[in-house]
């Protein structure tokens, strides 16, 4: 005679709900809360596009809404201290590009330390650095363009996407490199400073990738040359300008998901955790390819705060360098 056991019922009941949450498509989720996701510029730009890949996924990993909240301004200054006031509870995060936490405090004092009052959570993906010109230039490519400067010494302007940033380090390494004397001109975010060099205001530009292949394939600005290490696969005939001689113009800017400092250890690995599934997942890959980012593969905690330290020495090294300063 087989005799049966039967759990009690409560015993039953909780391996019963261990179960169901196992299952549950939200388990690995870290919060029952709604999360604000915010981006240190304008809706559009190249950090705006990865925030809302990376935020419509994350809500329905852990089951919860994901708020993209837009606070541009000050270099990124304005959104880094918005996240310092919040609780370090998970609830508030922050997408970004390097430059805020790299390039732009070496010129720009924003009232923040980028390597003590933060701290990265996950890395998402690079974008590629590309010179570009307005239609109208009379130039067709970068020694073209470089000519052109150089016979019309103070009469040609470069945009930027923000004083500090790459987009600004770019022209003025170009400046001295070539002996040029191209004229910088800051915009509050890629969008209007794009808008200003496919109107013919501002003929050159600096810009990532992400924000200028539309208007490139649109034909609505010219690619010049790549500056960044490797050529572009979509444009494999465009060169970049390490190939032209200049090789200190090479820029490949990071983002991803920064956090308060005083996030505790354990809360940041299973956020981390929790970005890194999302940044495996095929669909977010090709999403994130398609919109002109090159995704990453894993970097540990320490390895991020790690890359995070060398891409600020090697930036404090080029203002050192050029001298650049906040026009």
């Amino acid at each position: 005679m087989t005799r049966v056991f039967r759990l009690p019922l409560r015993i039953a009941a909780v391996l019963a709900a261990a179960a169901l949450a196992l299952a549950s498509p939200w388990a690995s989720a870290y919060t029952d809360k709604p999360v604000k996701m915010i981006v240190p510029a304008p809706p559009g730009g190249t950090i705006d596009v990865l925030a809302r890949i990376v935020s419509d996924q994350l809500s329905r990993d852990i089951g919860q809404a994901v708020i993209v909240e837009n606070r541009p301004g000050a270099g990124g200054a304005i959104a880094v201290k918005y996240l310092l006031s919040q609780p370090a509870d998970g609830q508030t995060l922050m997408m970004t590009a390097s430059n805020v936490l790299t390039e732009v405090p070496h010129v720009l004092k924003g009232g923040f330390d980028p390597l003590k009052d933060v701290k990265p959570v996950a890395l998402m993906a690079r974008s590629s650095m590309l010179f570009i010109a307005s239609p109208q230039f009379p130039a067709k490519d970068a020694r073209e363009a470089i000519a052109y400067v150089k016979a019309h010494p103070g009469q040609v302007a470069y945009a930027s996407y923000s004083a500090g940033t790459a987009s600004q380090y770019a022209g003025a390494i170009l400046n001295k490199a070539a002996g040029l004397d191209m004229q910088h001109v800051p915009f509050p975010g890629s969008a209007p400073a794009l808008a200003q060099v496919m109107g013919g205001q501002v003929p050159l530009m600096f810009d990532g990738a992400v924000t200028s292949k539309p208007l490139i394939v649109a034909g609505k600005v010219r690619l010049l040359a790549v500056a960044a290490p490797a050529r572009l696969p979509e444009f494999p005939g465009v060169p970049t300008l390490a190939e032209l001689g200049y090789p200190a113009v090479s820029f490949s800017n990071w983002t991803g998901v920064i956090a308060s400092s005083r996030m505790p250890a354990a809360l940041a690995e299973k956020i981390h955790a929790v970005l890194q599934k999302i940044a495996a997942n095929p669909a977010v890959r090709a999403n994130v390819s398609s919109a002109g980012f090159e995704p990453m593969n894993e970097r540990t905690l320490s390895q991020a705060s790690g890359d995070l330290r060398e891409e600020f020495d090697r930036n404090a090294g080029i203002v050192r360098n050029y001298d650049i300063k906040l026009d």
